[in-house]
């Protein structure tokens, strides 16, 4: 078990979770019992404590160790916390997440005219580690496209040469896959600007609509749109020669 001076102060880790400041924490040790921690007779603010043993209202803390959740973002929602920008994914996140220290960005991001997996978290290590360019996470869209996949388009996705307008060095290879009807599925481990839509446009299939499915090794499985489930934090998906 870890010692406990590597333990943040009740009052500094009760705040971070966006329970309150600081200042409401000492009140509500002192004052009126929401805080307990489990073998403690007297209870401080400046204790340095497992955050296992501590309880709120009687519940346990709202996942201490950092949060990762998964949601099917919906169409029309941007991934901005600025109000200028439009509805945000923020704001259907559980209200006292977005009071946390440090805040919960997504891990990536889907604009406002793309829908489906959107994985976000308050552990700004993780979103280093999954969007790094030195690391490859594979991710799987599905697109309607303004016209038929063909071979030659297979084939210039494939072949880690495409250079899109505005780039000085050409994607990695992706896997392009016809699914009929104008319909298509693109694994790429890439997460450059509008990547999807501009790889596909420069090929002569503009996207007319766009949905992630796949993260990593995390799917939707169902998750209704708008909705978002808690997941545990990730072991292996970070390899340097991730296949596509």
């Amino acid at each position: 078990m870890p010692s406990a001076k590597r333990h943040p102060r009740v009052d500094q880790l009760i705040s971070a979770l966006g329970y309150g400041s600081r200042r409401d924490v000492d009140i509500w040790i002192n004052k009126s019992d929401r805080i307990q921690a489990k073998g403690v007779d007297k209870l401080r603010s400046d204790m340095r404590l497992d955050p296992k043993l501590l309880s709120f209202d009687g519940e346990p803390l709202d996942h201490p160790e950092g949060l990762l959740v998964v949601m099917n973002k919906p169409l029309g929602r941007v991934c901005s916390h600025d109000p200028r920008e439009g509805p945000s994914v923020y704001e259907l996140l559980e209200p006292r997440w977005n009071l946390r220290s440090p805040t919960v960005e997504s891990i990536g991001r889907l604009d406002k005219d793309t829908s489906g997996l959107l994985l976000l978290t308050d552990r700004h290590d993780l979103i280093h580690r999954l969007t790094s360019p030195k690391n490859h996470v594979p991710k799987v869209y599905e697109a309607t496209l303004q016209a038929s996949v063909t071979q030659k388009m297979i084939d210039i996705l494939a072949s880690g040469t495409l250079l899109i307008h505005g780039e000085t060095k050409p994607c990695l290879p992706a896997k392009l896959e016809s699914l009929g009807d104008k319909k298509a599925r693109i694994t790429l481990s890439e997460g450059r600007y509008h990547q999807v839509r501009r790889m596909l446009g420069a090929v002569g299939a503009p996207v007319f609509k766009l949905h992630r499915s796949q993260f990593g090794p995390l799917t939707l499985d169902a998750l209704p749109e708008g909705e978002l489930r808690s997941i545990p934090f990730p072991e292996n998906w970070v390899t340097p020669e991730a296949e596509i």
